[in-house]
């Protein structure tokens, strides 16, 4: 089998058809049905398919990539985040054209990582998602993993939007990235987000939304390249991150009192500094207040507003090219007490907007 046939059968083997990684037989039918026929021209999943596979075999970097994680398996407050991926889909799709969809990651809902199976577990597992035993990963972030691997192999090049998901699914993501660039001393994290996620276990996990920004230093030249905007609910202080991980921040407050300007020249000169020339963008939708990202795990008063989150992403695309990003923690059917289905859809109109500027730095 030549390199390219066995690329495109690794690719379908993991991956299925974009929006259609949560596996339900009613639930969201509509919308899986109503995606598919924006994209292929029907509503079957059985006649989308050959369209699918035709679109993984002509591949290129010229556009951007979106990949779907639809897995809230390392989540641990309010699930929901996995209908994040197709939920996002719907409100990007007329850019269609500007983007190439790689489909979702198979995701069984049980499971996280394989490194957390027995042996008999993953035998299983295989054969549910393959029909044989073979040596093919059956967890999502492990599925991820090796999906983005093979990537990036194939196209070293790529620009790859991920849509999750809770945000352990940003640890393949970033960390193939990361592994992808022929000089890692030029490349940084910029991390938005309500949480630091820098703890080293959550009640003894090692891998989950909680800990995959602390599991990902060890990939980093050094801490100081991962910078984080938009903290403003720790247990710890500013200071302490600092001095214990080395990781610079820059919390919501301060975005507030200095201006998207001033927070802007700050990490431009702290990125200038360390001589960064491209960057990778994490952003967790709760990063933004929750008035305008109400359904999501873990929604946070005091936040972002979209324009000062939008600005910061389109000035660092001005200075450092954008090779990376990912959106994060959106949970288009949770509602947290005392919002409204009003809420509920301005914010998803909200994700769709991130997601579209994030496409668009991806692109440049």
């Amino acid at each position: 089998m030549d390199t390219r046939r066995a690329h495109l059968k690794y690719l379908t083997q993991l991956l299925t058809l974009p929006g259609d990684g949560v596996y339900t037989v009613q639930t969201a039918k509509d919308k899986k049905e109503k995606l598919l026929f924006s994209y292929y021209k029907t509503s079957s999943a059985l006649k989308a398919r050959p369209h699918w596979e035709k679109s993984l075999h002509s591949l290129h970097e010229d556009k951007p990539m979106i990949l779907g994680i639809p897995s809230d398996n390392g989540g641990g407050i309010q699930r929901g985040a996995n209908w994040g991926p197709l939920a996002i889909r719907e409100e990007i799709v007329e850019l269609k054209k500007d983007y190439q969809d790689l489909g979702d990651v198979r995701v069984i809902p049980h499971l996280l990582d394989d490194r957390y199976l027995n042996e008999e577990t993953i035998k299983n597992c295989r054969k549910a998602l393959y029909g044989k035993n073979n040596k093919l990963p059956v967890s999502p972030l492990s599925i991820a993993d090796l999906t983005l691997k093979k990537i990036y192999q194939k196209y070293p090049q790529a620009k790859i939007l991920g849509l999750g998901g809770d945000h352990s699914t940003s640890f393949p993501l970033v960390t193939n990235w990361l592994n992808s660039r022929a000089n890692k001393k030029k490349a940084a994290i910029i991390h938005f987000d309500a949480h630091t996620d820098l703890l080293d276990r959550r009640l003894g996990i090692d891998l989950c939304f909680g800990t995959w920004a602390y599991q990902i230093l060890s990939d980093l030249p050094g801490p100081d390249h991962l910078i984080q905007i938009g903290i403003r609910s720790s247990g710890k202080t500013k200071t302490f991150w600092k001095s214990h991980l080395g990781v610079d921040q820059f919390w919501a407050k301060e975005v507030k009192e200095w201006g998207v300007e001033k927070t802007f020249d700050k990490i431009c000169k702290k990125l200038n500094k360390m001589g960064i020339e491209e960057i990778y963008i994490s952003f967790d939708i709760d990063a933004l207040d929750i008035q305008f990202a109400s359904s999501t795990g873990t929604p946070e008063p005091q936040g972002l507003n979209p324009i000062e989150a939008v600005s910061l992403i389109q000035l660092l695309a001005q200075k450092f090219e954008v090779t990376g990003a990912d959106l994060m923690e959106v949970a288009p059917f949770v509602s947290p007490q005392g919002c409204s289905e009003i809420d509920r859809h301005s914010s998803l109109k909200v994700a769709g907007d991130l997601a579209k500027n994030l496409l668009q730095v991806l692109k440049r």
